[in-house]
């Protein structure tokens, strides 16, 4: 549909929580999906960087969000929710679009158990660990939605570089280098 511009960092809306979709079948959501979608595409094109995109960096207060993981199916969730954490944390590198100028490293849990409803409005229960990168991402995303960044999870504030920096010392060590895709969440 079309491609919208990220909020950025400092704006209100990041940290909103926005309320349960009560109709998922609404063609307002499907073109909502279509633009997270086209959003995300664009930013990954342009900066190199996205794997995932909820609607409050669209600014629109809907719990939605799209993940699109390397040579996976994309995935849109409507009202996703964490149902299950494991004990096992780990600590990996985080970006967000939002503010794709800084990278740090965030405490996340290491497997989850996340539901979320589709398009049609089916139920679906998924499970994800950090195998595939989708855990860390699920819980960077679902974050969004509760009005959470990921500066506010660093695990250490020395941890937090510049782009610049990150890709010059960090990026060959880090998730986003194992398919030669960027990965700011």
């Amino acid at each position: 549909m079309a491609v919208r511009d990220i909020v950025q960092l400092g704006d209100p809306r990041l940290r909103q929580t926005p309320a349960v979709v009560k109709d998922p079948t609404l063609p307002s959501l499907a073109s909502l999906v279509e633009d997270l979608r086209d959003t995300l595409a664009h930013s990954r094109l342009t900066t190199g960087y996205g794997r995932g995109i909820a609607a409050p960096q669209l600014g629109v207060a809907k719990r939605v969000i799209f993940v699109q993981l390397p040579g996976k199916p994309p995935l849109p969730m409507i009202n996703p929710e964490i149902i299950a954490r494991s004990v096992e944390k780990i600590v990996v590198w985080d970006a967000c679009l939002s503010f794709l100028c800084i990278f740090m490293q965030v405490e996340r849990h290491r497997a989850i158990t996340a539901r979320y409803q589709d398009l049609c409005g089916t139920v679906h229960v998924i499970e994800a660990d950090e195998r595939d990168d989708l855990s860390e991402l699920l819980q960077h995303e679902i974050d969004h939605l509760d009005g959470i960044l990921c500066l506010d999870r660093v695990s250490d504030l020395r941890t937090v570089c510049s782009k610049q920096e990150f890709e010059k010392r960090y990026r060959a060590q880090s998730p986003y280098a194992q398919t030669g895709e960027a990965g700011g969440a």
